[in-house]
């Protein structure tokens, strides 16, 4: 039988543990009091054992429960409620012992403790149910605008195909223009510039219905008032610019705007499209999942602290051999957290409104969205995952062996396959071991309780699992194995050296042609999300920021040698070189030599984008600080680069002073932002005060490792390894393979510091922006 405590531990929610029952704390009051009592049950040892005593212990439990039981539970505590001094509505409980214990202080400490544990639950209880109540309110308001907008604008529509058919006997030259309808299109612009008279009629139609309750859509400049002489609360429609198109547009907005130091000040405001409208239903949609889900988790807060309160009083009963816990179960049923039914009225409110509004009164629908399916764990990825692992080992061991009885690695034919396969296999080799890295992460995680899939916005039923990791890593580095063994073997049989050097190429077409497949086969929504993020870092900063964007970023910046393997693997196919095996094409050529410069650039500029761009989002000046950390970074890389090709004193002093500024712009922004460490007036030495881990150790010990991972630089500008190119080559990779494990041990700190920023806040649920706001919050 598992023990409450694990049972709890596993269940509880991660943000809101602070706010739970301190279940173990009280426990191990419950350990002292039963401390306490063992010296005075030895007192009537000297007097031996009687065989009447089982007969003698059964009367009393039988007299005690028919005689005296009710007064035992009225006189040993006394639960009170009453209000705080400093606070009108906050109700506090107090227990009084009316019954002398025989350990009478360490009982009334745990009973004291008990209580701050229930004041405790019951006012974040009732904080959370506030904050609930109240987005359930404003939701409600945003779908009746929503509501009413989308049945103005069908009517509208309606109008229009009466009056396109009425005048389909008038000439195309007296005809209306397109522009008469901008719903009719899902390309319509996101605001009119220039209306015409038709877009006014049709657009005041559309805002009519929403005046009569006090709300327009027009700028304040032009606010008038409803018949009942209120003020109308002027209304916009707020649309994340998470799109290239909605951030271009609100960039050339703003900067019309403080060019011509005119904003819009007059006019009828925004003209509502049908786009915005379904923009607007996702963004309400997606809110009131959150909000469903926030309050599932509320409830499972509230079973979870009855269950604590019953465990732990069942203990001190015990111990104590009394009988408190039904007088204080009492006060604990009659407390807000228990006695309130609101939350569970709500949920059922909101299952009724989502059902009829998005998921067209389809029950099994709508509860996809609100309870989506956890995953089930099969045993079948572990068992793949142990033959696939096998599968890799005994594959490298003949691939060694056979590579020593060709000669492969021999002066005369090293040349040829160190260019041919070693770029191919060494991406597939670094991208395995990236995956294995974040599969040690998520196990890391998942065993201390870190929220990921809430940090990066996953979905649980289709987010991967650390399993799911180490099979998709041992499946490509099988695949990528089987692959240099039959290489080998083509090549010892004597085919063609052109068809033979053809395997990479056919490989890496293999798998991006597996990475695109549209066929829900080997986890499409991950592959899917994948492509998602590299489209919005490959277009920084036109994409909004999210966590997932900037977090794989950062993994980019690590595998700069991957994209210049790929770089060379692009350039030795495209250029035919396999066939002829003429390397200088890919060696000497100024094209080649100036996308170098790129590739090393370009992780860091797009992570430097997403900075800027994150700036833009939230105005706040340490996203420029962390711009800087990357544009050194790119300068750096940049000076290596150079001079690796002209190798002088002055770009030898570059190169060290460029570097070294850097490593320590990084190794700051590691420690210190990002890893949340180093804080001097921390009760831990130079960490923090909230650590995940157990062991400081190995705070310290992961410093020192991050810190000498960040200089490996040094090796490759010093040259300290004057070795034959093949080992050079693998050096190389050695040093690569380091900078993938710094960034999955950096990872984890990332991680563990999002999710204590998330419990300090007692932040489980995202907040969705709403669509509709007041125009006078502009600021």
């Amino acid at each position: 039988m598992v023990k409450f405590s694990k049972e709890l531990e596993a269940q509880l929610i991660p943000e809101w543990k602070d706010a739970l029952v301190n279940y173990w704390q009280l426990k191990k009051q419950v350990k002292k009091i039963k401390v306490s009592r063992v010296p005075k049950q030895t007192s009537d040892a000297d007097y031996g054992v009687s065989i009447f005593d089982p007969i003698c212990f059964v009367a009393k439990k039988i007299s005690d429960k028919l005689f005296n039981f009710d007064n035992k539970l009225t006189e040993i505590i006394q639960v009170k409620s009453k209000i705080r001094e400093n606070s009108e509505e906050e109700e506090i409980y107090e227990t009084e012992l009316v019954q002398l214990f025989s350990e009478e202080d360490e009982v009334r400490v745990f009973f004291e403790r008990l209580d701050e544990e229930l004041n405790k639950v019951n006012q974040f209880y009732k904080t959370k149910e506030i904050e609930f109540l109240e987005r359930g309110e404003i939701l409600n308001k945003q779908l009746q605008i929503l509501l009413d907008l989308k049945q103005i604008l069908n009517d509208r529509r309606w109008k229009n195909c009466v009056s396109k058919q009425k005048s389909s006997s008038v000439p195309s030259s007296w005809s209306s223009t397109p522009r008469n309808s901008d719903y009719g299109s899902d390309n319509s612009a996101e605001l009119s510039a220039t209306p015409t008279s038709t877009e006014l009629t049709q657009t005041d139609e559309a805002i009519a219905a929403l005046e009569r309750n006090g709300v327009s859509f027009t700028n304040t400049a032009t606010r008038g008032k409803t018949k009942k002489g209120k003020p109308k609360m002027a209304m916009r429609i707020d649309i994340p610019n998470n799109t290239p198109t909605r951030t271009i547009s609100a960039v050339t907005s703003m900067l019309w705007e403080d060019l011509v130091n005119n904003p819009k000040k007059e006019g009828t405001g925004e003209f509502i499209n049908r786009k915005k409208i379904q923009c607007a239903e996702k963004m309400i949609r997606g809110a009131f999942v959150e909000l469903y889900r926030g309050l599932g988790l509320l409830k499972t807060y509230s079973s979870l602290n009855m269950v604590s309160f019953i465990k732990i009083l069942k203990k001190f009963d015990k111990v104590s051999n009394q009988q408190a816990s039904a007088s204080y179960l009492k006060a604990v049923k009659r407390s807000h957290f228990i006695s309130s039914d609101k939350v569970v009225k709500l949920m059922d409110e909101v299952e009724t409104i989502f059902t009829k509004h998005f998921a067209s009164n389809d029950k099994k629908k709508a509860m996809k969205f609100l309870r989506p399916r956890q995953q089930k764990e099969s045993h079948m990825v572990t068992f793949f995952v142990g033959l696939f692992t096998g599968c890799f080992v005994s594959l490298f061991s003949v691939y060694a062996l056979l590579a020593h009885l060709s000669g492969i690695f021999s002066p005369s034919t090293e040349m040829d396959y160190m260019e041919t396969v070693y770029p191919v296999f060494s991406v597939f080799a670094l991208l395995s071991l990236h995956l294995f890295m974040y599969g040690c992460n998520l196990f890391m995680w998942k065993s201390t309780r870190i929220n990921c899939n809430f940090i990066f916005e996953f979905q649980p039923s289709t987010a991967l699992k650390y399993r799911d990791a180490f099979l998709i890593c041992t499946t490509f580095m099988t695949a990528v194995v089987g692959a240099m063994v039959l290489h080998l073997i083509l090549r010892a049989n004597n085919f063609l050296p052109s068809q033979v050097d053809a395997i990479p190429g056919i490989f890496l077409l293999f798998s991006i042609a597996l990475l695109i497949c549209p066929l829900d086969i080997f986890y499409r929504p991950t592959r899917y999300c994948f492509i998602r993020v590299i489209r919005n870092i490959v277009c920084s900063p036109l994409y909004k920021v999210l966590m997932v964007d900037f977090f794989m970023a950062d993994q980019l910046t690590s595998q700069i040698p991957l994209l210049r393997h790929m770089e060379s693997t692009a350039c030795y196919f495209l250029a035919g070189s396999f066939r002829t095996h003429q390397y200088e094409t890919c060696k000497t050529g100024r094209l080649y030599r100036e996308l170098a410069y790129v590739i090393s650039f370009l992780p860091y500029y797009w992570r430097a984008m997403q900075c800027a761009r994150r700036w833009f989002d939230e105005a706040d000046v340490n996203h420029l600080a962390n711009m800087g950390k990357y544009v050194s970074a790119m300068v750096a890389a940049g000076a290596r680069i150079t001079y690796a090709n002209q190798q002088n004193h002055l770009w030898f002093s570059i190169v060290v002073v460029t570097s070294v500024v850097a490593t320590v712009y990084q190794l700051y922004w590691d420690f210190v932002k990002d890893w949340g460490l180093f804080n001097p007036h921390s009760k831990n030495l130079w960490l923090r005060d909230e650590l995940v881990l157990k062991n400081k150790s190995t705070y310290y010990f992961s410093m020192a490792l991050n810190a000498v991972l960040r200089v490996a630089w040094v090796e490759t500008v010093m040259g300290f390894h004057k070795i034959s190119y093949v080992e050079s080559r693998l050096v190389d990779f050695l040093l690569a393979s380091l900078e993938v494990i710094r960034r999955g041990h950096w990872n984890f700190y990332r991680l563990e510091n999002e999710h204590l920023n998330n419990v300090g806040k007692f932040r489980a649920v995202k907040t969705v922006p709403l669509p509709f706001r007041d125009a006078d919050s502009d600021g």
